[in-house]
């Protein structure tokens, strides 16, 4: 009994270290306090700039159109990686996406994009429909903050392999009794 939930654990923890690598990469670039971020429902307005991460060819931005594309975020009218992740947006944030394929157009062909594509976007929340824009206020660059946050999970997961490990060296050598926990 013993033996099958310390297996199961550490079958959750490889399964939990692997999905995390197929998770769309949030870059935080510029942040923006606010008292109203972007929510499932907001018909927002964003500019951006869409590149392939193998050679880094850009395939599109709203940039050169001269307007930001508009959409209602959380009801599937953009990719994946762009529905769940410019939610908790302010106006003025500005973020890069990692998008795997999974979230973003998967095995299709689409227009300049091969199938099987990782994206990436740079992303700004220029603006949600009847919020006004913060007035404004002390702004930072987050992106050492977050490769902090990274290395803690780095570690975590380290940490949690040596403990998995040592609870498997126990349950194969059963008559030893190990203390390291």
């Amino acid at each position: 009994m013993h033996l099958g939930a310390v297996t199961l654990a550490f079958l959750a923890a490889i399964a939990s270290i692997h999905a995390a690598k197929n998770e769309v990469e949030i870059q935080i670039d510029h942040a923006v306090e606010c008292e109203r971020r972007s929510q499932k429902g907001d018909k927002v307005y964003v500019h951006y700039r869409g590149s392939l991460k193998d050679g880094g060819k850009e395939f599109d931005n709203s940039y050169d159109r001269g307007k930001p594309l508009d959409f209602v975020v959380g009801e599937g009218h953009v990719i994946q990686g762009w529905d769940q992740n410019l939610l908790g947006m302010c106006i003025g944030d500005k973020r890069t996406l990692t998008i795997p394929p999974e979230f973003g157009y998967g095995d299709a062909k689409i227009g300049p994009i091969p199938a099987s594509s990782t994206l990436v976007f740079t992303t700004e929340l220029v603006g949600i429909q009847g919020v006004e824009a913060p007035e404004a206020k002390v702004s930072s660059s987050t992106s050492k903050i977050v490769d902090k946050v990274v290395e803690s999970v780095r570690a975590a997961a380290t940490e949690a392999k040596k403990i998995a490990e040592t609870i498997l060296a126990d349950a194969v050598d059963g008559d030893q009794e190990h203390m390291e926990l």
